[in-house]
């Protein structure tokens, strides 16, 4: 079996054993990851194809790991298996046949759209102007947010660098049981500003995601006028280009995830730091922990600023990619527009709902 396929095999596996309840949207990621990369050399996707022979050494796989998976996992690892690998094969072999399809659908598109460009224009143009008007409270939402949040964990942890310098300059007896509690408390602190953090930033993609369909609803009837014999193109781009969107909201939520997440695994070792220096010889304490102390407070708020300052400006950036994507619609739309690659948009979102059909008709045999 080539590396990727045991790559695939292994992520399948992992998700399937972490979880009974999988959800389509990973196994979406891993089949649509799998298939990109194989794209990525036209020679070995044909050397890849051979599906019986795939689904055999998923299977093997699987049946060696079964023991740890539980009932409904181990039936879910053999429905999926055959059809994730099928429905490779059939992207596969159907890509080409629909980046044709998509360059004929623009080509007519274009065609029927021609005699009222400057109109289509300025629609797309408005459109553009409406959606960053809509978008640029969200970008503002998410700085303020990521400023508020920043700050919030910095003014929480302060007082804990300060009390360790206090305790410090005592001339008490038991300095290390004195010392011990403020360990555990810092990190939990870290964990419950982390995770406050996160419930915070997490609706802003969701939010993202209503906007874009309105939007993208707004842009459909504003060029429908023009479409009426190709209404069906028109809206296929446009879902095409919905797709894309949503897609880089989703991103974003995993972007902020990811960086907070970062976050607590920076602010971690110094508490693992201090809990060590207090297991170390009673007289050696004093003199180990106080230039320690001395620099946490500074240390931590040097790592939230470069969270913030890697985190704030997020909103903005994803502002500019929605917009520059409505942008090159414009530009596909245009009479003198070139051919186009973007054809994997679209086959991605057929992976994807072809997937959540399958677990939806899963869950519908299942009860």
């Amino acid at each position: 079996m080539s590396l990727k396929a045991v790559t695939l095999a292994l992520a399948l596996l992992a998700i399937t054993g972490a979880q009974a309840d999988i959800s389509a949207e990973q196994v979406a990621n891993v089949v649509w990851n799998y298939f990109t990369q194989l794209s990525d050399n036209a020679k070995e996707t044909m050397d890849q194809l051979q599906q019986s022979e795939i689904s055999k050494q998923l299977n093997t796989l699987f049946q060696e790991n079964l023991q740890n998976v539980n009932a409904y996992a181990g039936d879910l690892q053999k429905k999926l298996i055959p059809f994730a690998t099928e429905l490779h094969a059939k992207l596969t072999e159907d890509s080409e046949k629909l980046k044709e399809q998509i360059q004929r659908e623009l080509k007519e598109l274009r065609l029927k759209l021609s005699p009222y460009a400057d109109e289509v224009h300025q629609q797309i143009s408005k459109n553009i102007q409406e959606l960053q008007q809509k978008l640029s409270p969200y970008a503002e939402e998410l700085r303020g947010q990521v400023n508020q949040n920043a700050d919030l964990l910095r003014q929480q942890l302060a007082p804990y660098a300060q009390e360790l310098r206090d305790k410090l300059q005592e001339n008490v007896e038991g300095l290390q049981a004195a010392l011990a509690p403020y360990a555990d408390q810092l990190q939990q602190q870290i964990d419950k500003n982390v995770e406050g953090m996160k419930d915070k930033l997490a609706p802003l993609a969701d939010e993202l995601k209503v906007k874009i369909d309105q939007n993208m609803e707004e842009l459909r009837k504003s060029l429908a006028p023009y479409a009426e014999e190709v209404q069906d193109k028109l809206n296929r781009q446009i879902e095409g280009l919905s797709f894309q969107m949503k897609k880089g909201a989703e991103e974003l939520r995993v972007k902020l995830s990811d960086n907070v997440e970062e976050l607590r695994r920076k602010l971690g070792p110094y508490t693992e730091e201090l809990k060590e220096k207090l297991r170390s010889d009673a007289e050696g304490l004093r003199q180990s922990l106080t230039p320690y102390v001395e620099g946490l407070s500074g240390q931590m708020d040097q790592k939230i600023e470069e969270f913030r300052q890697t985190v704030a400006p997020y909103g903005e950036a994803f502002n500019k990619q929605l917009v520059q994507k409505v942008e090159e619609m414009r530009q596909k739309l245009g009479p003198y527009a070139g051919e186009v690659e973007d054809h994997l948009s679209f086959l991605e979102k057929d992976v994807r709902d072809k997937i959540a059909a399958f677990f939806s008709t899963i869950q519908q045999i299942e009860n």
